[in-house]
């Protein structure tokens, strides 16, 4: 599906800006709005950092991106959405992956106390380190 046809389908009026972060977006990665400014601008003669905050919240609540924000880090924004995956975050340097839910479908866990709450989904931030971080540890032995 095409970005004009992704954006028609969930109600969203087609303009450059949208389509820019849509394609920046679907190069892949988890990326910051800083990020995200510098390739759409590459892309774009123009576009403001609020226009790509807007885009980026608009593209969210239609689920056409999802927006994480792992603890000590700033928000970021990825393509992959509606599929309850999860991160692998390295405490290293920043560095985040993708991980296939483990148990199954969303919520995938259950609280012991919902608290009345209809729990839809549940966000599981894992931490470690990614190989080039255990390899540089190992090597300041």
């Amino acid at each position: 599906m095409t970005g004009e046809e992704m954006l028609r389908a969930k109600g969203l009026r087609v303009t450059r800006p949208r389509l820019a972060v849509l394609e920046v977006l679907a190069d892949g990665g988890h990326l910051e709005v800083e990020e995200i400014v510098r390739r759409v601008r590459g892309r774009l003669d123009s576009v403001s950092v609020q226009a790509v905050y807007d885009v980026l919240g608009a593209l969210a609540r239609a689920g056409l991106s999802r927006r994480i924000e792992p603890a000590g880090s700033p928000a970021r924004y990825e393509s992959r959405t509606g599929d309850n995956h999860h991160h692998l975050v390295c405490r290293g340097c920043g560095e985040i992956s993708d991980v296939d839910c483990v148990h199954g479908s969303a919520p995938c866990l259950d609280p012991a106390d919902s608290n009345g709450f209809e729990v839809d989904e549940a966000e599981v931030t894992f931490w470690g380190l990614c190989p080039n971080c255990q390899q540089r540890r190992t090597a300041d032995r």
